[in-house]
């Protein structure tokens, strides 16, 4: 029963519809207020909506024809060419200190005096000895002379004659060891007298007057070479075959230092003979002046190196590559259309980078080519001016010209009423 009502009462509800729609009449809307937009205004809006169609604003460069240097960069670190760790080659005690912490010394410049009262008595022992052994080699010649002459007038033998002789070689052979032994007692004096084995700057004493050192374990100080220095860096595999040509070239290796620290040129010296198998790099040392001493051991040194040359490359700003899923392209302007054009990269350098697949004087777009598809209309960009702001093109209206009015712009609310 309570179906039968709804099904009656939904009926009843539709019926008023029906009558409405076969009349053919519809209400009409509310009247526009005074300060609504007028119905004619309605298509304007919708054609200002719509996306405007034009060439894209790109800037471009030509491409060009020149030679284009190879150079590796790497990050070394300044080393010294040689560091000796003075130490002494006797026991003994340190008897004065001939120069001071951080001085820049020569080579064959006194460092330290030992205590060498043993051994001056041991070189004054062995002199007199050899003055002794030479006393008594003078007379066995003395007694070899007059044997000889003994011998001629048949007053001795030619036994007695011989002994003579042999009594000559026997001391002159003391006397050769007795100069050898001086000569030793001198080399271990000389030891008590400790220079400079290089030229370069001492670090730090580590000894004083009076204090005992041992033979081959006390460290004295240590020198370190620092004019010239070398700078030790890493080449990577592919270009080894570069580095031994430039090497043997005496090819140019500039260095500098971070922070402002200054520019030097120097030349390569030394490629390691094997390849660093956990790197893939090969060890690599250059040589540089260093009067200045700017260049200090352990100095982090950003370090390039030309190792060829690309003759007649094909020039263009890395900025006007486009890497994607097409491969490596470039857009070329021509007929005022976006022409793609693969390449392929050979090097950069510097922003600037060798490509093959395009020709000298090809204009090609560095910025805007993120806007733009093959054969897409294009048109140069305004250049800017010093200050920053673009130059105006011939033609355009200037800033500070008034815009013209376009008497159909305006809204018909805001038009006179004609009586």
């Amino acid at each position: 029963m309570n179906l039968y009502r709804a099904k009656v009462a939904l009926a009843c509800s539709a019926l008023p519809l029906l009558m409405l729609g076969c009349s053919g009449k519809t209400d009409s809307p509310p009247a526009a207020s005074s300060g609504a937009a007028s119905p004619a205004a309605t298509p304007a809006s919708g054609a200002a909506s719509a996306p405007a169609g034009g060439p894209a604003s790109v800037s471009t460069v030509k491409a060009q024809k020149k030679d284009l240097s190879i150079t590796l960069k790497a990050t070394g670190t300044v080393v010294p060419l040689n560091v000796v760790d003075v130490r002494t080659q006797v026991s003994s005690t340190i008897k004065a200190v001939h120069f001071k912490e951080g001085q820049f010394i020569q080579a064959g410049q006194l460092l330290f005096t030992l205590d060498a009262r043993t051994d001056e008595a041991n070189v004054a022992k062995a002199a007199a000895q050899l003055a002794k052994d030479n006393v008594s080699l003078a007379d066995a010649k003395r007694q070899f002379e007059r044997a000889k002459q003994l011998f001629a007038q048949n007053f001795i033998s030619q036994g007695s004659v011989d002994t003579a002789q042999a009594l000559v070689d026997s001391v002159n052979a003391t006397v050769n060891a007795d100069q050898a032994a001086l000569d030793a007692a001198k080399v271990a004096l000389s030891y008590s007298r400790i220079v400079a084995p290089a030229s370069g700057r001492a670090g730090a004493v580590n000894v004083f007057a009076g204090s005992a050192v041992q033979a081959n374990v006390t460290s004295l100080v240590t020198i370190t070479q620092l004019d010239p220095v070398g700078i030790q860096f890493s080449i990577p595999q592919r270009n080894l075959s570069d580095a031994l040509a430039a090497l043997k070239d005496g090819a140019a290796v500039k260095a500098t230092l971070a922070d402002g620290g200054g520019t030097f040129k120097g030349k390569l010296q030394f490629v390691d003979s094997a390849v660093d198998a956990s790197s893939g790099a090969v060890k690599a040392k250059a040589v540089f002046p260093n009067k200045d001493n700017k260049l200090w051991p352990g100095a982090f040194a950003e370090v390039q190196q030309t190792v060829s040359t690309i003759a007649d490359a094909v020039v263009i700003p890395v900025a006007a590559i486009v890497q994607g899923a097409r491969g490596t392209i470039v857009y070329v302007v021509e007929d005022g259309k976006a022409v793609l054009k693969p390449i392929k990269l050979v090097y950069s350098e510097a922003g600037e980078a060798a490509v093959t697949g395009i020709k000298p004087g090809d204009v090609v777009v560095q910025e805007g080519k993120q806007n733009l598809r093959p054969n897409v209309p294009v048109v140069e960009r305004a250049k800017e001016s010093k200050d920053g702001k673009d130059k105006p093109k011939e033609g355009d209206a200037k800033a500070t010209d008034p815009k013209p009015t376009d008497p159909k712009s305006t809204s018909d609310a805001a038009a006179p009423v004609k009586p």
